[in-house]
């Protein structure tokens, strides 16, 4: 499988793949500081209440996230490898078509549109949370 294929404009498989890598463990590091920031904040049953689901939806929406990411190289990865194996002349391109290559194309630029917009608001959501514990 040849992963310095250009998949979209500059993209790579191995370029996608260690954005995953890099971005879960970045919110993973973001959410371990969003929650030490956060448990300052709870003073009693009251707020806690209030802070605890939002450490919950930001966690759920980080690991959906990255279960889309991997879905999404797991299909980048057979797409690869039914290309390379077609222009190799060794098979069909893995049972898909051109048209069908297109449209996984299509697609995982959709997927990847959608997880940036997720990854913005969920980063202003960070800075504002961060700001509103610091000004406390």
């Amino acid at each position: 499988m040849d992963t310095d294929k250009e998949i979209f404009d500059g993209k790579t498989f191995s370029s996608l793949a260690k954005d995953i890598y890099f971005n879960s463990t970045r919110k993973s590091a973001q959410i371990d500081q969003l929650i030490k920031d956060l448990r300052t904040m709870v003073k009693d049953a009251g707020s806690a209440t209030v802070i605890a689901p939002m450490i919950k939806d930001y966690i759920d929406v980080s690991v959906k996230n990255d279960d889309q990411l991997i879905k999404l190289s797991a299909v980048l990865q057979r797409f690869l490898s039914g290309s390379s194996s077609s222009e190799d002349g060794g098979g069909d391109g893995g049972g898909l078509t051109e048209i069908e290559k297109e449209q996984l194309l299509q697609n995982v630029k959709k997927e990847v549109e959608e997880i940036s917009k997720t990854d913005g608001v969920i980063e202003k959501d960070f800075e504002k949370i961060k700001n509103d514990s610091e000004s406390v």
